[in-house]
């Protein structure tokens, strides 16, 4: 019998809150409860899918894994190591392994320097390159497992397109040879017809390389073709967590449900009868209390979705949801 693999990425309890206003000494600032005691793994070479409306806390977890951003509570292991715990210099060795490629490929590129010196840079700082052609060498060859050419190294950002200037991201993210990549909504901002090509090179150098990704987007039709388990976020909490196929195919979540009626499909007998959410998503500054989804839910029942958070807890196997009247 094969003991079941330790996941690479384990989130417990992450919580972050941004403090904003206040004035002089900030006395009487407010709270954004942008992330609320968020809990999941990541296998070895597994897609996590990351989803929600805007504002729902996906891009502040990803942020904070990284550690842009510090957490205000919570633990965060990678490879078993508590990454909230380490020091300047040692989490320093660990960016090598965890790398994030960025929403928008207009803002994420340097204009002032060449595509060759963008992917490079950390080529540098992590002494990864021992002479001028090693480092040529590297470049040329991450230009190439993009699908760009070895010239294009010479080049400034503003002379690509989109996708191409995307494809330089995803380049410069490989450059250290990562185990964990945060893709951060890494196709919102491309053409449909694009988005389908860098999702397929992300997913080829899933293979190629044994990556490990966790995977940010609003758009649910995007994450179903990449993620093997998809984790559903409303308002800094994680409301679900399923496999992608049974998340797809039978959600429990109301929430969920909502988000998936909303998705075209391409067969008519395939459409789900459309549930039309009322009101709008409520301030994080001042989040309902309860379950934070009951001021808009259909089968809310009052009290107890007004003044009981919902555990998130297991009700099929493998099936999570955070739902008081869901089993």
């Amino acid at each position: 019998m094969t003991e079941p693999v330790a996941p690479l990425l384990r989130v417990r309890g992450l919580t972050k809150n941004f403090a904003i206003g206040g004035g002089f000494l900030a006395r009487d600032a407010q709270m954004v409860h942008a992330v609320d005691n968020v809990s999941f793994d990541i296998a070895p070479g597994e897609t996590l899918g990351l989803v929600g409306e805007s504002g729902s806390g996906k891009s502040t977890t990803g942020r904070c894994i990284l550690r842009l951003i510090d957490p205000t509570a919570g633990e965060i292991w990678f490879e078993g190591r508590n990454v909230t715990q380490l020091g300047a210099a040692e989490f320093r060795a660990l960016c090598r392994d965890i790398q994030i490629i960025f929403q928008d490929p207009f803002a994420s590129l340097n204009p002032r320097m060449t595509v060759g010196s963008i992917i490079g840079e950390a080529l540098t700082i992590h002494g990864l390159a021992k002479s001028k052609q090693a480092f040529s060498d590297r470049v040329t060859q991450l230009l190439e497992t993009v699908g760009l050419q070895a010239d294009h190294a010479r080049r400034y950002p503003h002379e690509f397109s989109g996708g191409q200037r995307q494809r330089i991201g995803i380049a410069r993210a490989l450059a250290v040879e990562p185990k964990l990549i945060v893709c951060d909504e890494p196709v919102s901002a491309l053409d449909v017809s694009i988005q389908a090509q860098v999702i397929n090179l992300l997913e080829d150098l899933q293979q190629k390389f044994g990556l490990t990704y966790l995977f940010i987007a609003h758009d649910l039709s995007v994450v179903e073709h990449i993620s093997r388990r998809v984790a559903v976020m409303y308002l800094g909490r994680i409301v679900e967590i399923a496999s992608a196929h049974d998340l797809y195919a039978t959600p429990l979540h109301p929430y969920t449900e909502a988000l998936l009626s909303a998705v075209p499909v391409t067969d008519p007998q395939a459409r789900r009868k459309r549930i039309v959410l009322q009101g709008e998503v409520p301030s994080p500054l001042n989040p309902p209390p309860g379950c934070h989804f009951h001021t808009r839910c259909p089968i809310r029942k009052l009290p107890l979705c007004a003044t009981e958070v919902p555990p998130l807890e297991q009700k099929r196997d493998g099936h999570w949801a955070a739902c008081h009247l869901r089993s």
